[in-house]
């Protein structure tokens, strides 16, 4: 026995606790028993062996799947009997659904949940309904609720989704940045140079390319672009999802017909195309604290982003970017002709996106906001 207070991290995918807890885990481990809970998988193993933490694989569907949700919950109640936390810290829905249920149901005493995204704003109908049953059920679930941003705060808030206490730790991101790992470094910049193509001014997006991401709205913005401005270039850097949410087929043929759109896929190493690109866009809809538009900053990139939670607290208008209504692709042409064309606009904002980036979400800061949180509860 150490000795130590108990905190399980939970989440659906352990891609998604490898990419947020990188570092973390083992950082904690000074403090607190930390423990990495999610669906087995190579970031899991990953996460034992560079963080040094316990971790448990449970199966956890990423979409609804009744009788297999009830297994996972039996399962997770097993766990928690067995492993008698302190406290459970769930990011994603799926995770706090079953999660934070099973911890009410065997007594951990802090239950806590970030909400990193909220769909039922974007969502219509009884699809709005409910998302928002299922918002209202994690609630009353978890003792302490973590909004990531003002964002998401407000839509929670306004929607009278929970009466409970909300609290944004530091200015809202749960995830902080290594400014030094995000740097133009000699090596990074090198395998930029492999990447850029001449003078061309280049716009980067990264992220998933699905149509919620508004990769329909900034394909056409680009292609108008383009044709006026031929030395022009989109990098799409990301993985498609065609079952979910799938881009236009119209779309799609843009973007294989054109020579100036380059579709990367999935990266492990995103920076040399940050650095490879003049300006980050990301047309997205819905997002609760998108991490892109902060590791775009911190590279030194200004941005353009959709008036949405988060990137609308990222982005301050014509200071490190320009904000454009969200499914808008006139708006989203207009601000991505004026980054190339109002010299002092572009100087102004590529001066200020890591110094904005540095002075709010530097990763020690996100940290001991967080380590702040834990000692209030746990000691």
């Amino acid at each position: 026995m150490s000795g130590k207070k108990k905190i399980i991290r939970i989440s659906n995918i352990p891609v998604s606790l490898n990419v947020f807890c990188k570092d973390l885990l083992k950082d904690l481990s000074k403090d607190y028993e930390m423990v990495a809970l999610s669906s087995p998988g190579k970031d899991l193993d990953e996460i034992a062996e560079r963080e040094g933490v316990k971790t448990i694989a449970v199966p956890i569907e990423r979409r609804m799947a009744p009788l297999k949700d009830i297994v996972t919950l039996f399962r997770l109640i097993k766990v928690f009997r067995r492993e008698r936390p302190d406290m459970l810290h769930s990011i994603g829905h799926k995770a706090a659904i079953l999660g934070q249920f099973a911890a009410k149901l065997t007594g951990v005493r802090y239950r806590v949940h970030s909400f990193t995204g909220l769909a039922f704003p974007t969502a219509r109908g009884f699809a709005r309904y409910v998302l928002k049953k299922v918002d209202k059920f994690i609630c009353w679930c978890s003792t302490d609720i973590l909004p990531e941003g003002m964002g998401v705060m407000n839509d929670l808030k306004n929607n009278k989704i929970t009466k409970k206490p909300l609290r944004i730790l530091g200015n809202g991101n749960i995830r902080g940045i290594d400014l030094s790992q995000y740097d133009r470094t000699e090596e990074v910049m090198s395998k930029a140079g492999e990447i850029r193509k001449g003078d061309a001014f280049s716009f980067v997006f990264v992220g998933r390319v699905v149509a919620d991401k508004g990769i329909n709205e900034l394909v056409e913005a680009f292609c108008r672009l383009n044709a006026e401005y031929p030395a022009t270039r989109l990098l799409l850097v990301g993985d498609r999802d065609n079952g979910i949410n799938p881009i236009k087929a119209e779309t799609s043929g843009k973007i294989a017909s054109s020579e100036a759109i380059v579709e990367a896929g999935l990266q492990k190493d995103v920076r040399p195309w940050y650095a490879a690109a003049d300006c980050f866009v990301l047309p997205s809809y819905r997002e609760g604290f998108p991490n892109s538009v902060i590791e775009a900053g911190a590279m030194g990139l200004p941005s353009v982003v959709t008036d949405i939670n988060g990137a609308n607290e990222i982005i301050i208008a014509e200071q490190n970017g320009l904000i454009v209504p969200s499914m808008d692709p006139e708006a989203l042409y207009s601000a991505m002709k004026r980054m190339m064309e109002d010299k002092e606009l572009y100087g102004r904002a590529k001066g200020c996106a890591r110094d904005l980036i540095a002075s709010r979400y530097d990763r020690d800061y996100v940290w001991a906001c967080l380590k702040e949180f834990y000692k209030e509860k746990l000691g």
